[in-house]
């Protein structure tokens, strides 16, 4: 079956999904975008999106999606890998822009930019603040099973993401469960304020980038780098440059050749990146990790 660009082949274990270019799932699960991806062995990765857990792998071209059908494509996953946005044509604008991109693109050529769910991400980045990978999966993965729902599959024993209501209508010591330290209290708060409707995520796509980022800065624990994560990752603002310490010495040493301060970096990938500026910055992320810039 086709579906935009795409054939489709359902089989006992699951779709073939063929016609797929610029895509690579370890730079697309490698470089901090996503928190409930594990890989095996053999190079798939099992994962759960809402409350489908599948294994996927890319071999000769070839996405292969476990438990899953025709429908589940459509529905899901062609949103979720973003495979109606041409990343040929993103990565030919953004190597006109200049050399460092040119030798930058080609490290992560395979990265696409996940639709996730934004409540999740929402929490999942305030669990990032000043956090590492490893440590912010385990605390993901704990709120999952404390809070979520179980769900068996041929992959194992799976939890789907808690609910705002189940978040803030528990005691804040377990949430303390998760061991996500100082950040549990954000999570606490937050979940209530998303409960009550003091932010409506919902919304946020139909403000401007300024307006949406202010709006998910009124929650506990976000601040302007996690607001920008939570709208670069959900595929709500793609004009974003998500600026952490890592990333201001990136620019630093591959742009600035000096010190630079969060407003004048801002204002450069606005400058040069314009509404490309989400791309730009996950295919540095990935190119400075790879090459060891520091």
């Amino acid at each position: 079956m086709d579906y935009k660009n795409y054939t489709v082949y359902e089989n006992a274990n699951g779709i073939e999904i063929r016609g797929i270019k610029d895509f690579d799932l370890g730079h697309i699960f490698d470089c901090g975008q996503s928190f409930r991806w594990l890989k095996q062995q053999d190079g798939s990765y099992i994962g759960i999106v809402g409350d489908k857990v599948s294994r996927v792998r890319f071999e000769d071209n070839i996405l292969h999606i476990s438990n899953s059908n025709f429908d589940d494509f459509v529905n899901i996953w062609y949103d979720y890998f973003d495979l109606g946005t041409d990343y040929g044509e993103i990565k030919k604008i953004l190597c006109q822009k200049d050399e460092i991109m040119s030798q930058a693109i080609p490290f992560g050529q395979g990265i696409r930019l996940l639709r996730q769910d934004i409540w999740e991400l929402l929490i999942s980045f305030i669990i990032s603040a000043n956090n590492r990978i490893p440590r912010i999966m385990k605390s993901v993965e704990a709120l999952s099973q404390n809070f979520g729902r179980k769900i068996s599959s041929e992959e194992g024993q799976f939890y789907t993401f808690p609910s705002a209501e189940a978040l803030s209508s528990c005691p804040l010591e377990q949430i303390e469960l998760c061991k996500a330290g100082f950040r549990c209290k954000y999570i606490h708060k937050t979940s209530e304020m998303i409960r009550k409707g003091v932010v409506n995520l919902s919304t946020l796509n139909e403000m401007t980038t300024d307006e949406a980022r202010n709006e998910l800065i009124k929650l506990s624990g976000v601040g302007r780098k996690v607001a920008d994560c939570i709208l670069l990752f959900s595929g709500t603002k793609f004009d974003v440059f998500p600026t952490d310490v890592w990333i201001k010495r990136i620019m630093e040493v591959l742009y600035f050749k000096k010190e630079a301060t969060l407003k004048e970096i801002d204002q450069f990938s606005k400058d040069h990146f314009g509404s490309l500026s989400g791309y730009a910055q996950q295919y540095l992320f990935f190119f400075a990790r790879e090459t060891r810039i520091s």
